[in-house]
């Protein structure tokens, strides 16, 4: 895909590797110089939940073959641009005080999670029982800071497979704890993790994401989806993660990420008139202020 940002000319290529680790680096050693910047998909390079930030030791080891070419997981962004969404949404006119949003993994979006509370939502949290299988939902995002200071030391060392679903396994859908998604209103996180444990209906429901496929929001649709909101806007069809304009961002920037404030991330997203996507799937006559 081609894109052009600010008078700059992208190419942006999405190559899979279905869990493959092996085949994974042999592309990361092929293709470090020949690129501007990698964006890392189905994968965290760090378990974040406020201040705090870990490196996943798993892909830590597969990216350290790198020696030229930067790599990012779109974090920055999901702790920076995500916080700013539910904000947007209301002032679009849409009605989220009150709701009961369901957060799959707070760990994976603390930004988003923060941001809906912060707009009056009470909040579900699914660390625990999406990732662990232990059946308890966090209220609170200080219980989420402070269980992340105990878990995230353990959960960085366990195999990407265990922490994040990875080939094949992101096509399955195994519903798990469907009563979470019916006491909430809004259903927020990854869409991988939506997608492998929601129920087959979601009668009026916010579904709010991204990197969503056509084939995903006809899904949606015919569960009973009310609103699809994507934090990133679509591109060629699709909507991208926040790994992908991030690793733009990256190029575009021209800095080591390490070197790149989070108020220039936010920059740039307001200077290109960066927006959610919304999609309208249903009856949303409840939705509206």
């Amino acid at each position: 895909m081609e894109i052009e940002l600010l008078g700059c000319h992208f190419l942006v290529e999405r190559i899979g590797v279905d869990g493959d680790k092996r085949r994974f680096v042999e592309l990361l050693k092929e293709l470090d110089g020949q690129v501007d910047c990698f964006g890392l998909g189905g994968a965290d390079l760090y378990l974040r939940a406020g201040k705090y930030r870990y490196e996943v030791v798993d892909v830590a080891r597969l990216v350290s073959v790198l020696r030229k070419t930067p790599v990012v997981d779109g974090g920055e962004l999901k702790e920076t641009w995500e916080r700013e969404v539910p904000r947007y949404l209301e002032e679009e006119g849409f009605r989220l005080r009150g709701r009961t949003a369901l957060i799959m993994s707070g760990m994976d979006r603390y930004g988003l999670a923060e941001g809906l509370w912060q707009v009056g939502c009470r909040l579900l949290i699914g660390d625990m029982p999406f990732a662990l299988g232990i059946p308890i939902f966090l209220r609170r995002l200080w219980t989420l800071r402070f269980l992340s200071v105990l878990m995230m030391p353990v959960l960085r060392r366990l195999p990407i497979d265990v922490l994040y679903p990875t080939g094949k396994e992101q096509e399955k859908t195994t519903p798990r704890f469907p009563w979470a998604f019916e006491r909430s209103d809004i259903v927020a996180g990854d869409f991988l993790y939506i997608r492998r444990f929601m129920p087959e209906r979601l009668p009026g429901k916010m579904v709010l994401t991204n990197t969503v496929t056509p084939a995903d929001v006809d899904d949606l649709k015919a569960r009973g989806v009310a609103l699809l909101v994507t934090t990133t806007p679509e591109m060629g069809g699709r909507s991208f993660g926040t790994n992908v304009l991030q690793a733009m961002f990256v190029a575009l920037l021209e800095k080591r990420p390490e070197d790149i404030a989070p108020g220039e991330y936010l920059a740039l997203l307001r200077e290109l008139k960066i927006r959610p996507r919304i999609v309208t799937l249903g009856e949303v006559g409840s939705w509206r202020i």
